[in-house]
């Protein structure tokens, strides 16, 4: 769950990002190509965020299929903190590139369609007035 989480998440927020810090002009001006080089960068960061958060569980299950018996807590322990993030770096590389390729297809597919893209999500009228950051 929390990869999925974080790729949508992190996904979502980092091409916001780059429309607002990298790209010089505003999305609706990019052409098709350039907006799937956008996904496909945003697609490629979410995935190096996938492999970090998930990296360290996936560790310990892979030392627990090996060690029988062993439980979550003789696995960290055996494992210690470096040994948790042991093969990160293959890992980003693995992710990111397969995380960058699914959002670029599925954006490649939408605009192959000619399907369009949502607005970008929004805070819940409710959610700003609770905070007042509702504009009145």
């Amino acid at each position: 769950i929390p990869y999925t989480m974080m790729k949508f998440a992190c996904f979502e927020r980092t091409v916001e990002m780059i429309y607002a810090y990298v790209v010089p002009k505003p999305r609706a001006e990019c052409s098709k190509s350039e907006q799937l080089v956008v996904t496909f960068a945003a697609g490629y960061i979410a995935g190096v965020f996938c492999a970090i958060v998930s990296h360290p569980a996936d560790t310990i299950v892979s030392y627990m299929n090996k060690a029988k018996g062993s439980t979550v807590g003789s696995a960290a322990k055996a494992l210690g903190f470096g040994g948790m993030w042991a093969g990160l770096g293959p890992r980003i590389i693995m992710i990111g590139t397969l995380t960058a390729l699914q959002w670029f297809i599925y954006d490649g597919v939408k605009v192959q369609l000619r399907l369009p893209r949502p607005p970008p999500p929004e805070m819940p009228e409710s959610l700003k007035i609770k905070l007042g950051l509702a504009q009145q």
